[in-house]
């Protein structure tokens, strides 16, 4: 974990009033220890794997704190769930690509859309602050060779895919 997110961290509870306790720095350390979205649940199993301890509801308190202190970003991928973004303090404006058929989800940044978010909200009279967009797309391996690495991974792994709309 990059010790400036802990720092950041500990200068936000101070000014709440709020004290630094062992279970919200295993779910810190829970939640940045790896560069992927996750949800509630998966960061409760993390954090279970690294203290027994942790409580499902200190990681959904936790989960609230990190939200509210700008280091980590909720998002919608269209499973109909919460999932949070722990990447975008470094690449505040990325972006999602999620594939519909094994639930990959690419992260992807482009100059152009970056420009173009500026264009239009500028010409609206709005100063952009930042930029979400996520694409719904179907596999191409899956479409072209009838089967994805992706998918079989995600179904061996358990994960739940997203419904197909």
């Amino acid at each position: 974990m990059v010790a400036s997110i802990q720092e950041r961290l500990d200068e936000f509870i101070r000014r709440k009033g709020l004290r630094r306790t062992v279970q919200r720095e295993v779910i810190v350390k829970a939640a940045f220890s790896k560069d992927e979205h996750f949800t509630a649940d998966e960061l409760f199993d993390r954090a279970r794997k690294l203290d027994s301890e942790t409580s499902r509801a200190t990681v959904y308190r936790t989960l609230s704190l990190l939200v509210e202190a700008g280091l980590l970003r909720e998002i919608d991928l269209g499973d109909n769930q919460t999932t949070f973004d722990p990447n975008f303090l470094d690449r505040p404006s990325h972006n999602h690509l999620v594939c519909i058929d094994c639930g990959r989800v690419v992260e992807f940044e482009d100059l152009h859309l970056d420009l173009l978010n500026d264009c239009l909200t500028r010409r609206l009279g709005y100063t952009p602050v930042r930029q979400s967009i996520k694409i719904e797309a179907n596999c191409e391996q899956l479409r072209l060779k009838g089967r994805c690495p992706n998918l079989i991974a995600t179904r061996l792994t358990g994960k739940r895919l997203r419904k197909k709309r």
